[in-house]
């Protein structure tokens, strides 16, 4: 008789051409990620040759019951990690039957700023770097944090190891690895500050694909978690006190700005961003003022800065940018439950298409 690991791992090249794509989108919170899977015929690379599907969105908050029909474009393709062979994981995003996009469908936006001739000849690169806590299933109170207590202060556990310090590395070493066989440009993983904190980051990558890429990482973290009997959590301050909080800092750059004399170009989009600093941080995730406090190395929520190497800062330049004259800079503001689509396009939109 099989067991059950068997036959999850089963190699279907062998006996069929046939594959299974795993369909993903956003549901209705904008946090809660979803997924069904269908049979293809065969291998298909290029996702615009992927047939469009259909879901129940009044079971995810995104339509009424008597008009219930969401369709599902799909818009990237990686590797699955999970089913592995020929086999694919399918990030689409959502509309209605006549084809508008639906009130959360926030991709639709950001192709279009991404899709801008504008934009298109500054190849903006994001590196975001994803904060995000493990809690303990049932108790949903972090892991390896004493039932109903707390571990020591902070200090030993950013960057630690040991059983004492370090918490859920088998979790984040096998999203380490399953993002890189799925495609995506995953570029490092690290222990956070607050114990059960981690962090892995995505990019170099170009526009749109930042979002993308973004949005399946977390996918992917969230399989692993239900795997690990874990519940990944991205609230950006999910212990109060005097513990760090999460975010999701997104570094960018332009070509303008990677070019020689970038370093003005860089200091121009910063007065571009301090001018519109209230509309991004509304549009930075929900709680964020729960975390921007001006400790734990934020800002205050409400003031805007900027400085080289100062991780208190709104907006950091990092030493080497300053000294090479060129380079790229650090939005620190986005909290861990923002929406790369969201983020990425409304920095490009302000530091390269808006005009004051």
């Amino acid at each position: 008789m099989s067991l059950l690991s068997d036959l999850i791992n089963l190699d279907l090249s062998d006996t069929t051409d046939k594959i299974i794509a795993e369909y993903i989108w956003i549901g209705g919170s904008g946090m809660d990620l979803r997924s069904k899977a269908r049979t293809l015929n065969g291998v298909v690379s290029d996702p615009h040759k992927l047939p469009k599907w259909n879901y129940d969105g009044s079971s995810t908050g995104q339509a009424p019951g008597e008009d219930s029909e969401v369709i599902l474009y799909p818009q990237a393709i990686f590797k699955d990690p999970f089913r592995r062979g020929n086999n694919i994981l399918v990030m689409g995003d959502a509309y209605t039957p006549a084809g508008e996009p639906i009130p959360t469908n926030k991709r639709y936006n950001a192709a279009k700023i991404f899709s801008h001739p504008d934009v298109v000849a500054e190849v903006p690169w994001y590196g975001i770097e994803q904060e995000y806590t493990l809690l303990q299933k049932d108790l949903k109170w972090p892991i390896g944090w004493p039932v109903g207590g707390y571990p020591g202060p902070q200090g030993p556990y950013y960057c630690g190891a040991g059983a004492d310090k370090a918490f859920g590395r088998d979790v984040v070493d096998s999203h380490y690895k399953a993002c890189l066989y799925a495609g995506i440009n995953i570029s490092g993983i690290n222990g956070e500050v607050m114990p059960g904190q981690w962090e892995f980051q995505v990019g170099p990558s170009v526009g749109i694909s930042a979002g993308d890429e973004l949005w399946v990482a977390r996918y992917i973290l969230e399989r692993i978690t239900e795997i690990a009997g874990v519940v990944v959590s991205f609230d950006p301050k999910p212990i109060p006190g005097d513990w760090n909080g999460a975010g999701a800092h997104t570094n960018y750059s332009t070509k303008s700005m990677r070019n020689d004399g970038g370093f003005e170009v860089i200091k121009k989009a910063i007065g571009k961003l301090q001018l519109k600093h209230k509309e991004h941080i509304a549009a930075y995730g929900e709680g964020n003022e729960r975390r921007l406090t001006g400790r734990h190395e934020t800002a205050d929520i409400n003031t805007f800065s900027w400085g080289v190497a100062n991780r208190g800062a709104s907006v950091r330049v990092g030493r080497d940018t300053e000294k090479a004259g060129k380079g790229y800079f650090e939005d620190r503001r986005p909290a861990s439950n923002m929406d790369p689509y969201v983020v990425t396009s409304m920095i490009a939109d302000t530091t390269i298409l808006w005009k004051p």
